[in-house]
């Protein structure tokens, strides 16, 4: 017998380095730039209607697909955005969060043995998921520095036992938005090979400069074939609240309930209440959260740039990605990001984690740019006055 009972296949999945980081920032009193959250509250309508229905008694478990109001809210929202039409009772759920939707969506509809393909480097908790529901995780690799899409490669990348292409648009942790060639790309494939498209579109309202979001499920022949994942914690600053949703044709949501049911059955009913006017507030509000983000991208990026990173181009999200090696670091990312906090106060992820193979990736980090101004402004100080080896 061996020294954990954990079953072999997730034993890769056992420590992250988003915790250790965390105990550096902590220890250090850094600026953590590494864990994916952001500083601000969150609007104040969705805040107080959480409150509202705390106090008015909704408290208690809500039904398994999500509360009416909520399924509601998100249909509106993706006709309103992207003139998606959805039947609320029959192709939405609300979920625990963008995480919990796409482990029961893996779940559902990856056989033992059956392959899918993510965008590299990925988001952890796709390679995870897959390895639960006993499939065969593979990466095609988005090409740094502006992490652009090769569908040659993609379609290189199918095999007969593939079942499953995860799409992340905006992209963590590169910030990279697809361009319309490249989701056409991805939709020529699954369609040629009758694959299913998982889609995270979580930083769907903060895209910047000219980007545009474009829901795969929109493009000619693929909403059929497509379950789109997104959740209120980016959007509205309530990471805590653990709200999410999928949307798609009523048989695949039907067959996601199924494990989804065995998972959390159901949670959040405030909170549920909340998010559903967040999402009908008006379109300058969501106008503004894109807007926001931008300015605070740029002032990282300004900061990073002046304490000698070399710093990938943004999108989308609030994530960016910087190669260290103009610092002359003797190190490689982990490295770099292990003294990173007690030598210049600030906290960041190696990018690596997010790798396939982490060697191929040594020289980049990401940062979070998820915060105040003046927080970010004080990290970009601390940056340009650090002393590494």
């Amino acid at each position: 017998m061996t020294d954990t009972p954990l079953i072999e296949r997730l034993r890769g999945f056992t420590t992250t380095i988003f915790s250790e980081m965390s105990q550096l920032a902590t220890k250090h009193g850094a600026i953590n730039l590494g864990q994916g959250f952001p500083d601000a509250p969150g609007p104040r309508e969705v805040l107080d209607e959480a409150v509202r229905a705390i106090r008015a008694g909704a408290n208690q478990y809500p039904p398994g697909h999500g509360i009416p109001e909520m399924r509601r809210a998100v249909a509106d929202h993706q006709h309103r955005f992207y003139g998606i039409e959805l039947d609320p009772l029959s192709q939405v759920m609300i979920s625990a969060g963008a995480t919990e939707a796409m482990s029961a969506a893996i779940l559902a509809l990856c056989e033992f043995g059956d392959e899918v393909i993510a965008l590299e480097p990925s988001y952890d908790c796709y390679a995870g998921a897959v390895a639960m529901a006993g499939g065969v995780f593979r990466q095609v690799r988005l090409h740094e520095p502006a992490y652009t899409l090769d569908l040659v490669e993609l379609e290189a990348a199918v095999t007969p036992r593939t079942r499953i292409i995860i799409v992340n648009s905006p992209h963590n942790p590169t910030g990279h938005v697809l361009t319309p060639e490249e989701l056409q790309g991805i939709a020529d494939v699954a369609i040629r090979h009758d694959l299913i498209v998982l889609t995270d579109e979580v930083y769907e309202h903060m895209v910047f400069d000219d980007h545009r979001h474009i829901p795969i499920a929109t493009l000619p022949g693929m909403f059929e074939r497509t379950v789109t994942i997104s959740s209120a914690g980016k959007t509205f600053s309530v990471t805590g609240w653990k709200i999410g949703w999928l949307t798609g044709p009523a048989r695949f949501i039907d067959a996601i309930h199924t494990t989804k049911q065995n998972m959390t059955y159901a949670n959040g009913t405030p909170f549920q209440h909340g998010v559903a006017v967040g999402l009908a507030l008006p379109d300058e509000r969501f106008g503004a959260i894109g807007a926001g983000y931008q300015a605070l991208r740029d002032v990282l990026a300004e900061g990073l740039v002046a304490a000698g990173f070399d710093v990938h181009p943004v999108g989308g999200t609030f994530f960016m990605m910087a190669d260290i090696s103009p610092l002359g670091f003797p190190g490689d990312g982990y490295e770099f990001c292990r003294q990173l906090p007690e030598r210049a106060g600030v906290a960041a992820i190696p990018a690596q984690v997010f790798y396939g193979e982490p060697q191929s990736a040594e020289n980049l980090i990401r940062f979070c740019f998820g915060k105040r101004p003046e927080v970010l402004a004080e990290a970009a100080a601390r940056l340009a006055r650090m002393s590494m080896p």
